[in-house]
């Protein structure tokens, strides 16, 4: 895979690309080792870890649009610097950690500064690249971070493998260097001018009904994120016959493949209207994934249920791709200018609510359920994708002039960062 494949063209969405994939190799490797730190080297119980991340998270979540509205008003690329040096400094603080209200303390600092980071990041590219061309960017971005996610986890399964403390500390101390590197690369970036936010604004966003209910249909999508992590995991452990090493590659294949056909998928999604018809293509797609999921548990042989879990994967992260380019658009067409990071810190929400309601969801469908929990499971992803065209028209009819009118489609509009303008250097990816 070369370097175009992954990058998107030299200028600041390389430079914001290069950030992603600095960041997410440290990423990378704490993920698949963090959780075992904290209870095998630290010696916390495994319910307060996960107590602690659960209202970290929670406090994260809730500070993500304060968080982008300072961004927004204090300038973006200041504010996500200063994000991802408090990420490093807080994943750094781990090295030290020995008892749980420090723990606690330092990962409500790391998930609060996690999330003002990706909506600052939000804002910034928001600010730099033109709105025709961000679906495009953002595909290259999701493409890097996940080739650097794959990486890391192989450097982190080495620190496994290993098995020493000194292994699990260099990995805290990969990631936290990560984060330092990520905050230099992103001060290499042009400014972007901070917004003059009018009195009696503030917060817009909690009281714009429809980008709330966008969101919590995006919220529904993504549930998609804990069935990989924990809902096939534990289909595979309790309903299946297959052996449970194929969760990890699994997980390999589904990384693979959005990096390397995420800058594919998001080619023709350049409206409100072409995002309302991936995101409807991707309900139908995950449903087509969890019909086929469900039937390795047909009783069938071995290598037989190692195949249709393969297959499964190839089906959800096929639906994985469209919803991300659909989302990503609506994301930030229905976002009005001057509030960017404000309105992309609500709607990131979705993926913590994702996060925190998916393992009760899927553990009571799946694992209690069964078959049966599968096709409810695609049934809630088609109706949200189907339900999300009529809550963007309703959002576009309150924006008159601005995102209403990306509902028709029409000419699709030339950018510096167009994968389809010839010449853009986006062709060398093998997307056409």
């Amino acid at each position: 895979m070369t370097t175009h494949r992954i990058l998107p063209p030299a200028g600041p969405a390389r430079v914001l690309a290069s950030a992603q994939l600095v960041n997410s190799l440290g990423d990378g490797a704490y993920y698949v080792t963090s959780a075992l730190y904290f209870t095998s080297v630290v010696g916390l119980a495994p319910e307060r870890v996960g107590l602690g991340l659960t209202l970290a998270w929670a406090v994260g979540s809730g500070l993500g649009v304060p968080l982008g509205r300072l961004a927004d008003r204090r300038g973006p690329r200041g504010a996500a610097v200063l994000f991802a040096l408090a990420t490093s400094g807080a994943v750094a603080s781990f090295l030290v950690i020995r008892s749980f209200w420090p723990f606690l303390l330092a990962v409500c600092v790391y998930a609060t500064a996690q999330s003002g980071l990706a909506a600052a990041r939000q804002a910034l590219l928001a600010g730099l690249v033109e709105p025709g061309g961000r679906t495009a960017v953002l595909a290259h971005l999701q493409s890097t971070l996940n080739a650097g996610l794959a990486v890391g986890a192989g450097i982190g399964g080495l620190a496994l493998y290993s098995g020493t403390r000194s292994g699990y500390l260099a990995v805290f101390a990969l990631d936290a260097v990560s984060f330092l590197v990520c905050a230099l690369v992103l001060a290499r970036l042009p400014g972007v001018q901070p917004v003059v936010v009018e009195r009696g604004s503030a917060l817009a966003v909690l009281g714009d009904r429809p980008y709330a209910l966008i969101t919590l249909l995006n919220a529904v999508l993504l549930l998609r994120m804990p069935l990989l992590s924990l809902g096939i995991p534990l289909w595979v452990g309790e309903r299946t016959e297959a052996p449970e090493w194929v969760v990890s590659a699994l997980f390999v294949l589904n990384t693979v493949a959005v990096a390397a056909f995420q800058v594919r998928t998001a080619r023709g999604v350049t409206s409100l209207g072409t995002a309302v018809g991936a995101v409807r293509r991707s309900g139908w797609t995950l449903l087509a994934s969890c019909a086929v999921f469900a039937l390795s548990a047909a009783g069938v042989p071995v290598w037989a249920a190692v195949v249709v879990l393969v297959a499964g994967a190839v089906v959800q992260v096929a639906g994985e791709m469209l919803h991300s380019a659909g989302s990503w658009q609506i994301g930030f067409g229905l976002a009005p200018d001057g509030r960017i990071g404000e309105y992309q810190g609500f709607y990131g929400t979705g993926v913590t609510v994702a996060r925190t309601a998916g393992p009760l969801l899927l553990t009571a469908l799946l694992v209690t359920w069964g078959v049966p929990g599968w096709l409810v499971l695609g049934g809630l992803f088609v109706g949200a994708s189907y339900a999300m065209g009529p809550a963007v028209r309703w959002a576009g009819r309150s924006r008159p002039g601005n995102a209403g009118s990306g509902l028709r489609r029409g000419p699709r509009p030339r950018t510096p960062y167009d994968p389809a303008e010839p010449g853009s250097g986006a062709r060398v990816n093998g997307a056409g």
